[in-house]
């Protein structure tokens, strides 16, 4: 079985972020990135299904710039057998980015393609759905459970409360949820394992992306907490704050 999975690198959630001069891009200086952590899920996914197979191949791929090649390796020494970089400089949106993604793995023969089911920058979760209709294959969301028997896979999901299970011819695309695996931590025989994998640089596809940022901003500073005692006097407070200061009754 092989099965293709879709990166992408991302800045890290704990990094205080500052708009760049232009104010429509971050500052990108001393920003640490990352791979996003539902694709993080996909690629052990993968990885597990791969293996209770018992033969097959993980083919991790991103769209993005030279640098993303480090999260390549960090998948490639997690388990993954080679890596297809789609070296792109440019910031793409969620239809540019499918647009890349589905002529770099069209020539795959992929039986699966797993994504995370969104990125933490712009959370669109739009590329995997794009993806498929690209690919012209079905597609199943936010999964937190897939198993293969034969040419099927079995999904499941929670949507609204409700758990649905879900039989899908292969091949498909499917996108990862909380819950569908945990990514583990390369160990040192797989990130020196990893040196030797193949990855390859696949040529940008020209798909204009639709979706311009015309600024960014950061959010309101939240104002300062005030410690109010639960007293008859301390719930006065309150209800002073709530009708004049914010207006809600």
């Amino acid at each position: 079985m092989k099965i293709v999975v879709c990166m992408k690198r991302v800045v890290d959630t704990e990094t205080r972020v500052k708009i760049a001069p232009d104010g429509r891009s971050i500052d990108l200086g001393g920003v640490q990135f990352i791979t996003a952590p539902y694709d993080e899920m996909a690629v052990e996914k993968a990885i597990q299904l791969r293996d209770a197979a018992g033969s097959g191949e993980v083919v991790v791929v991103t769209v993005g710039p030279e640098a993303a090649t480090k999260e390549l390796r960090t998948a490639l020494a997690m388990g993954a057998d080679r890596a297809l970089h789609v070296v792109d400089e440019s910031a793409r949106d969620a239809s540019s980015t499918a647009a890349a993604l589905a002529a770099a793995i069209e020539g795959v023969g992929a039986d699966m393609v797993l994504c995370g089911k969104q990125a933490t920058d712009d959370d669109d979760a739009a590329v995997g759905p794009m993806l498929a209709a690209r690919l012209g294959l079905p597609c199943v969301a936010f999964v937190d459970g897939l198993d293969v028997d034969g040419g099927t896979a079995k999904a499941r999901r929670e949507i609204d409360g409700e758990v649905e299970h879900l039989s899908v011819t292969l091949p498909a695309v499917f996108t990862a949820q909380k819950g569908l695996a945990e990514a583990r931590y390369p160990g040192l025989k797989g990130i020196m394992a990893a040196k030797k994998k193949p990855l390859e640089n696949v040529a940008p596809a020209d798909a204009p992306s639709l979706v311009e940022t015309t600024s960014l901003e950061l959010p309101p500073a939240r104002g300062a907490m005030v410690a109010i005692e639960p007293t008859a006097a301390g719930m006065q407070q309150l209800l002073t704050a709530l009708r004049n200061d914010k207006k809600v009754i």
